[in-house]
């Protein structure tokens, strides 16, 4: 291979010819030749009118022929990076049933934000298929876990997983419409690569890559920005304001037209001043501070737009700003993009031909920015050429435009699979009810693809090369839940309740469908399951056939009246105390039944609150004496009882309630120890020292007093 390279740098206004050549490591630049397109044929990086910009590549060939008295018929070019396209999009995934994520998951998730982001693009770009667009590399931004910034998201559990990634593509069409028009010229491509490639790879030795700087290559209609940190270009931008529109400011301060005011503009940031005469023929001077003062919202307005693009694509000040391109010379415009991105003047910079090292005789250029760019393709092109790899993906042809190791994830993207749609499908869910409430059980994952390269088994970021066959196989659909009581329950420990010193285990009460099951029993689609882990004392002695156990009242009847007394009955007793039969059981728990001892009368009575008999306290011949009278006559079975008689359970009782009449004198007859049929002399009866008889009433603390004489 000739050491001679002819390179093309192919812009907006003009095209620009090198003839260089190689010498040892360095290069140096034997000739060169510069045309200016007659009419708009080129805008913002695509070629809009092949034969005309093929009529000036061709002049610009025959023009270094002739001086080099050479034949040239392959050339080095560089697709524009405004051409490129840039974009940040996120990608998420529902992984709450999913164990962990793996490494390939992790890519599968990658490769659906990457093909998400090129169906976008592709609705943009009126509704072109995604095969229109050639992406050139993504980088990760961020990965998330339920919306929370995440180093790795591998062996991750949670509810979403979510990656964010910037992804860079180039239209197919941009590519195609250059070569097109090099052939119309006479001319192959010998190696094709990025303007900003080219540009970073002259003034950005790989020892200063790892540093976040930002390029932009200010041109006539539009600056192309580029962004490089650790060691890569990270974002591409392109904003559609450059040169041109400072010429335009100066036209309208002075009065100029167009190609007057791109002279002035040039005359003034070589010399400092220009004389110019008006469109009215009145003739002045200018300097630089005069034109600077008379454009300045034209400068602030172009360095705004830089700043803020650089600031979108960078998400901050990056730590140096490059200009180059012949726009970058306008008046000021370095000192204003420092001020917008608030950097020191000093780390924004115009850089022109004397800062390419590897250049050896600088002087045969013009030593200013508009040149950093053409001889860029020169020296870079055959050291960082970009071809493109044919290979077959699910036995149809795919090609790739090669920037950097492609691997089986970039024939995907660029086949147009959705990798979505190659994952097995999920199981069918079973719909059921548990406790009454609605549970869904899903079915078993299915399995990611499968995918092969050249007839073996392979992974997403495996290397391709030209000519290698892709397949794409379906995973495996999951299958339906296969879950026991038990696995949707869980493990129960066996708990023990000991009745009057007796172990009973604690069986819960499990029932499917109203039907008792075991645990492991292996559940249907639409169960109802009813499930008591918690057994009560009720529940307990009804499992045990031990109902009886419980509670055994005490139950009486007074003149056909039924009356229960329940604090009489038999009482089951708790861990020492009365139970419920709503209490919960739990594990050890200790019941024992209780029987009282039969209630007597009076204290049946009492309880149901019915007066038994009357007092009167007296005074008896200086004596302190009480007197009783029985209210009521109770009868069992024809026979009277006694208030201390006991009661049965189930005793039927008759009462006879009598008249609540006062005490009278002769009452104290039956509480006193005095025989009236043997006195002889003559009884005299007193009531609180006055005479009395048998029948007067006695009142409370009365004094009586019988006296015989």
């Amino acid at each position: 291979m000739s050491d001679k390279v002819f390179a093309l740098d192919i812009g907006t206004r003009s095209v620009v010819g090198l003839l260089m050549e190689k010498i040892g490591s360095d290069y140096q630049v034997l000739d060169f030749c510069v045309k200016e397109h007659t009419e708009r044929s080129m805008l913002d990086g695509q070629i809009h009118n092949i034969v005309a910009v093929s009529d000036i590549i061709q002049s610009v060939k025959l023009t270094l022929e002739q001086n080099n008295n050479c034949s040239l018929d392959k050339v080095c070019v560089a697709a524009a990076g405004r051409a490129l396209k840039t974009k940040r999009i996120c990608a998420t995934k529902d992984i709450s049933l999913q164990p962990v994520l793996t490494e390939e998951d992790i890519s599968f998730l990658e490769l659906e934000a990457v093909q998400k982001v090129q169906k976008e693009l592709a609705l943009e770009e009126l509704n072109k298929k995604t095969v229109d667009y050639y992406c050139v590399g993504y980088s990760v931004l961020y990965y998330r876990l339920d919306g929370e910034e995440i180093g790795s998201l591998i062996e991750q559990r949670g509810e979403t997983a979510e990656v964010e990634i910037i992804a860079t593509f180039l239209p197919k069409v941009v590519v195609e419409s250059l070569i097109s028009a090099l052939e119309r010229a006479g001319l192959s491509l010998e190696a094709l690569t990025l303007e900003p490639i080219a540009t970073i790879h002259v003034l950005i030795p790989p020892s200063m890559r790892r540093l976040n700087v930002a390029l932009v290559d200010i041109g006539a209609g539009t600056s192309d920005i580029a962004l490089t940190s650790e060691g890569t270009i990270t974002a591409y931008g392109m904003v559609s304001k450059a040169g041109d529109e400072i010429t335009e400011a100066i036209s309208d301060q002075y009065i100029l037209d167009f190609n007057k005011a791109e002279t002035v503009k040039r005359d003034i940031t070589n010399h400092k001043k220009a004389t110019v005469e008006d469109i009215l023929g009145f003739e002045q001077e200018i300097t630089y501070e005069e034109l600077v003062e008379g454009i300045l919202p034209a400068i602030d307005s172009l360095a705004s737009s830089i700043a803020n693009e650089i600031l979108e694509l960078n998400g901050k000040s990056p730590q140096a700003v490059m200009l180059v391109g012949g726009g970058s010379q306008t008046p000021e415009l370095a000192k204003r993009v420092a001020v917008k991105l608030n950097l020191p003047a000093n780390r924004v910079a115009i850089r022109g031909v004397d800062a390419i090292p590897q250049l050896a005789n600088k002087d045969m250029v013009p030593l200013g920015p508009e040149f950093i760019t053409p001889i860029g393709i020169g020296m870079t092109a055959r050291q960082n050429p970009i071809h493109y790899v044919s290979i077959h993906v699910n036995n149809r042809p795919v090609r790739l435009f090669e920037m950097k190791n492609l691997t089986i994830a970039d024939g995907l993207i660029a086949a147009g699979i959705d990798i979505k749609k190659y994952y097995g499908r999920p199981g069918a869910a079973y719909f059921i009810t548990y406790n009454g409430k609605s549970v869904t059980l899903p079915g078993s994952f299915g399995t990611p693809p499968v995918l092969m390269l050249n007839g073996e088994e392979a992974s997403l970021d495996q290397i391709i090369k030209s000519g290698d066959t892709i397949i794409v196989e379906q995973g495996k659909d999951g299958r339906e839940p296969s879950i026991t009581c038990e696995e949707l329950i869980g493990e129960l420990k066996q708990a023990i309740i000991y009745l009057n010193g007796k172990a009973y285990p604690i069986q819960p009460l499990l029932k499917v469908n109203q039907s008792t099951k075991q645990m492991n029993y292996v559940l249907q689609d639409g169960d109802n399951i009813e499930f008591q882990e918690q057994l009560t004392l009720q529940d307990f002695l009804k499992l045990n056939g031990l109902s009886y156990e419980l509670e055994q009242p005490f139950t009486i009847w007074i003149d056909d009246e039924q009356l229960v007394l329940s604090e009489y009955g038999r009482s089951l007793y708790k861990n020492g105390r009365v139970a419920k039969s709503t209490d919960i059981l739990r594990d050890m728990d200790q019941l024992e039944t209780t029987s009282e001892e039969k209630p007597k009368l009076e204290e049946v009575l009492l309880k149901l609150q019915i007066p038994l008999k009357k007092e009167l306290f007296i005074r008896y011949n200086n004596q302190p004496l009480t007197l009783t009278k029985e209210l009521v006559t109770i009868t069992r079975n024809g026979e009277k009882l006694n208030f201390s008689d006991r009661i049965h359970d189930g005793d039927k009782l008759q009462m006879q309630k009598r008249k609540n009449e006062p005490f009278i004198f002769q009452d104290i007859f039956r509480f006193i120890s005095l025989d009236l049929n043997n006195i002889t002399s003559k009884v005299e009866l007193k009531k609180n020292g006055q005479p009395a008889s048998f029948f007067d009433e006695l009142q409370s603390n009365d004094h009586i007093e019988i006296v015989m004489n």
